[in-house]
Parts: structure tokens; sequence; C-alpha cells
């Protein structure tokens, strides 16, 4: 993301994961715990790098968070191969436990990663707490999101783009509409949010900036 990133690999349950790692930077020195990002689909060309997913780590770290975006399985030097959400899960929760075990926890995905971050949360909302959770582009059209805890949604920020092509915004309703969870809609935003990525960052600031109710 830029020259203070730190890149290294951790142990993962089908071998290494590639890690980046970009320190809190909040103008008032606070530091609010750890966030975990998960990028898009990884037989689509996401990686950790997906700008969308760097515009996430960049609102999280001016907001006090130290994020931790990594590699899915399969990609870059991360070992092992796609497994349809299930491996990536649990490549997910191999980065918390190893990188973030204790302390004040985030979590954040785009796309397929919203898919696939949504499931680590519900496995460790009963374990731990989790602070703030960030849906973009969440991928309800294409694979089955998990439901979030009610006491989640004040927590919760889900952004999508009127004018997604890959997910329609309709599918995120489907979604988002049986658990009453509101839905931040970017007007003529796309699945990438091109030329919308400074209005995206503002929406994530904001709400993690937001005392916690």
């Amino acid at each position: 993301m830029n020259a203070q990133t730190e890149r290294f690999t951790i142990h993962g349950p089908a071998g290494i994961l590639e890690v980046a790692r970009d320190l809190a930077a909040s103008p008032d020195g606070a530091q609010r715990g750890t966030a975990i990002i998960a990028h898009p689909h990884p037989l689509f060309a996401g990686t950790m790098d997906n700008k969308v997913v760097q515009t996430l780590a960049r609102a999280f770290v001016a907001s006090g968070w130290t994020a931790l975006r990594f590699n899915f399985r399969g990609v870059g030097q991360s070992a092992g191969s796609y497994d349809e959400g299930r491996g990536e899960r649990d490549d997910f929760l191999a980065v918390v436990e190893q990188l973030a075990p204790q302390g004040n926890l985030a979590l954040a995905g785009f796309s397929f990663g919203s898919f696939v971050m949504s499931h680590a949360l519900a496995e460790l909302w009963p374990q731990r707490q989790i602070d703030k959770a960030v849906f973009v582009g969440t991928a309800a059209s294409r694979f089955t999101v998990a439901t979030l805890p009610p006491e989640a949604h004040e927590r919760t920020l889900v952004v999508h783009g009127e004018a997604d092509d890959t997910v329609p915004l309709s599918a995120v309703m489907d979604w988002a509409r049986p658990q009453i969870l509101p839905v931040t809609v970017v007007p003529g935003g796309g699945h990438f949010f091109h030329g919308q990525l400074p209005l995206l960052k503002g929406l994530v600031t904001r709400h993690l900036l937001a005392p916690a109710l």
C-alpha cells in the first residue's frame, strides 16, 4: 500500500499465507485495535492488493486501526488452492488467531471476501467481541452469506453500489431485508467503485470513528 507496508508470511491451514500489515496512523494517536480485511474472488484476479481492499486498509489505518490484508490460499505466495470459501474461512480465522489473538478486533471484506468474512464473524462471535464489521460489494448473488447476529448490526456497515453489475443491489437487499440490516447505497456506484474510492473511504472512516452503541 505504501513504503511502510510490512509484508511477511505466516503458517496457514494449507501452508504459508502471505500477509501485508499497515500500522495505525490516526491524527489523535489512538490505537483502536486490529482489522482483518479479505479480498475478492481468487479465481477472478482477486488479491490483497485490490484497490478496494487497499482503500479499506487506508480507512482503517487513518481511523487508528492496524490493518492486516492477506492472500487467500493459492493467491500470490499463499500455498494451497481455491476451496469455494470453506478453506478461505479457515485462512481468515488463522490470521485472526496468530496476528490478532486479543484486543479490539474489526473484520472487513470486499465481494467474495465479504462472504468469507461473514462466516468467520459467525464463528468468532460466540467467543470474541467484534468491534466493527464492514461489508463492501457483498457477493450475495453468488454465495450464501451468513446471517449476522442481531447484536452485531449496530457495529456493521454494508456498502453497495447502485449500479453494481457483478452483484446486483437486489441480491444484497434480499440478504439484508430479513435481518432488517441497513445498507448504504452509493448512487451510480459499480462493483469496484471506479472514481468513487475516496467516497468509499469516507463512508468507512465515519463508521469506524462513530462511538460504539
